[in-house]
């Protein structure tokens, strides 16, 4: 199954993250199928590139928890959008 997940590439203590698409069972490490953006928690920049995004949605990849917080946060996703790892009524956030 292919996720969309966070890629770390920063240094020691200074996080940055790659937005990829990878294969759900991959390390962290392993090698990505399609690059989408980078975020960077600490001066919490954000750089996406939302139309990959929405087409690979639409082609069934999944998001992982933190990149649905994320894009929920950023308001790219509603939060009452459908995600179907989550059971009928328990609570997005």
């Amino acid at each position: 199954m292919l996720k969309i997940r966070l890629k770390y590439c920063g240094k020691k203590n200074y996080p940055i993250y790659k937005i990829v698409i990878m294969q759900s069972n991959s390390s962290r490490d392993s090698k990505d199928i399609k690059y989408l953006g980078f975020y960077n928690p600490i001066t919490k920049e954000i750089k996406l590139d939302i139309p990959k995004i929405i087409e690979n949605l639409k082609y069934g990849v999944q998001l992982t928890k933190t990149i649905k917080n994320l894009f929920i946060k950023i308001q790219i996703l509603n939060k009452y959008v459908y995600v179907p790892y989550l059971k009928v009524g328990t609570s997005l956030l």
